[in-house]
């Protein structure tokens, strides 16, 4: 057992791609397309606490929040690759060589049709998944929650098309169980095609449950042995399939009876009216009470319903961000964003103007530690690390960025106080030195004390541009642009 939970390690050290050294690129052709993303890999805690923002809870992606027993978080490796971090409770898998095995299997599946498994850790009692991260929420909250418009026809075609595509990978590479597939399973990716996570793959937790959802939605037969098979996760197929008719999460023995009396308007969303022909519909509504027969046997498999979906499928041309009518990437261009001062410098990488405006800007984002320091200062190790502090701020001053580097070093050692400006100074004292990993380092740490904090986001682009990885830069601008704006916003 201990040599399953301890050597983690292998994979720490790679900073450009978040992959190991042993790591190759996998590739895999799928639907006609390589499809191309690192190997699996084992991450360290550390790593995924970093990325993360020490698991700040700004960062909860998942529909609970906090109070779900696994949480998901949204972060970024190294500042680079966005990820899904799923956390589970401390009861769930119990065996670590259990998990190392199941996870390891999940993790050998990619496909573009998949939110693919990335890596997981394992560490002590912790046991976490990392996925790639979907920008543009689940279908769920296009199908029942959404805001400005109802998700289109041909796209709810394409939704489960590429959905029945996604198990057919599943099944075709021995992994034909998914657990609880439901329209919170479905994620959009960047340009909005939807994609099956993967966190589904593998069992709930310890008792190894499969169905967390209303019993009303589970599959009879689990019901009676409480065991799930292929033929469970067509019968989850068919309700997915009244979801994107309805736009509602109606109980598959109500549909089945509305199904019966051939009520079929009760069965539609009517925001969909004028959208699809009769044809269409009955041929939907066909496919779907097929998958929820009462008798596992009597459903169609995976190959059937891709074979019974294709010649639905509408706007083929038309890609998924434009019906869908969200920019594509999930997020506006730099351009269109107001930039800062200081995000002007960053972009720029004009790191005298940055020393001017973090020399300008002080302590005042230090929320609260002016306050302990003072009440602490009659110790005696407290007094040192007052002085560390106070001769690091005279280098910086001074632009003596060596002895800076030095004293706040000093500073954050003694581990007494943390201080997100500190980590944003000795972070601008590196990259002055020409040490930007060291600088994207102390971005990243500035960040799992203020998580919300613009300045480190900013900081981050400068250290991704001194290493020349402007796309990430970019994207690191953004973040910090639009939390800038949301909370000029919330004042």
């Amino acid at each position: 057992m201990g040599a399953c939970v301890s050597k983690v390690t292998c994979c720490c050290r790679k900073p450009h791609n978040g992959v190991t050294n042993e790591s190759a690129d996998a590739v895999t052709e799928e639907q006609g397309e390589a499809y191309e993303l690192p190997a699996f890999q084992e991450f360290t805690f550390e790593q995924l606490r970093l990325a993360t923002s020490g698991f700040a809870v700004e960062n909860i992606v998942s529909e609970h929040g906090e109070k779900a027993p696994n949480v998901v978080y949204k972060g970024k490796l190294d500042a680079q690759r966005r990820i899904a971090v799923k956390r589970f409770n401390r009861s769930a898998w119990p065996d670590p060589r259990q998990f190392l095995e199941e996870a390891r299997s999940v993790g050998q599946l990619r496909s573009k049709r998949l939110a693919n498994l990335l890596g997981c850790c394992c560490e002590g009692d912790e046991r976490l998944l990392v996925a790639e991260y979907m920008p543009n929420d689940t279908l769920a909250k296009h199908l029942f929650h959404w805001e400005s418009q109802a998700m289109k026809w041909p796209m709810r075609l394409r939704v489960v098309l590429y959905l029945a595509e996604a198990l057919e990978y599943c099944t075709s590479r021995g992994r034909a169980l998914y657990h609880d597939l439901n329209a919170y399973r479905v994620l959009f990716d960047d340009d909005c095609n939807p994609r099956l996570s993967c966190f589904g793959l593998m069992k709930n937790s310890r008792d190894g449950k499969s169905y967390s959802t209303n019993l009303a939605f589970t599959p009879p037969e689990y019901m009676r042995t409480g065991r799930i098979t292929p033929e469970s996760v067509i019968y989850s197929f068919g309700t997915m399939l009244l979801d994107v008719l309805s736009g509602k999460h109606i109980p598959p023995s109500h549909a089945l009876d509305l199904i019966r009396d051939r009520n079929f308007n009760m069965l539609t969303d009517s925001c969909l009216e004028g959208q699809f022909s009769n044809e269409e519909g009955t041929e939907l509504v066909r496919l779907a009470s097929r998958c929820l027969h009462y008798e596992p046997r009597e459903r169609p498999n995976v190959r059937s319903l891709l074979l019974s979906l294709a010649p639905l499928q509408k706007d083929v041309e038309t890609p998924s961000y434009e019906l869908m009518d969200i920019p594509r990437g999930g997020a506006s261009s730099i351009q269109s964003l107001p930039l800062s001062p200081l995000a002007e410098a960053c972009s720029r990488k004009d790191l005298t103007a940055i020393h001017e405006i973090l020399e300008k800007t002080g302590y005042k984002d230090d929320e609260g530690t002016a306050n302990e320091l003072s009440f602490q200062m009659w110790t005696n190790q407290m007094q040192d690390t007052l002085n560390s502090k106070k001769k690091g701020d005279n280098a910086f001053r001074q632009k003596d960025f060596t002895t800076a580097i030095d004293c706040y070093s000093q500073f954050i050692e003694v581990g007494t106080m943390v201080s997100p400006t500190i980590y944003a100074r000795r972070c601008l004292s590196y990259l002055m030195n020409d040490k930007p990993q060291e600088a994207l380092s102390d971005a990243m740490q500035a960040l799992v004390i203020s998580p919300t904090w613009s300045t480190a986001f900013y900081l981050q682009a400068a250290a991704l541009l001194a290493q020349g990885m402007e796309n990430e830069a970019q994207e690191a601008l953004k973040d910090g642009c639009n939390l800038e704006q949301s909370s000029s916003s919330g004042r």
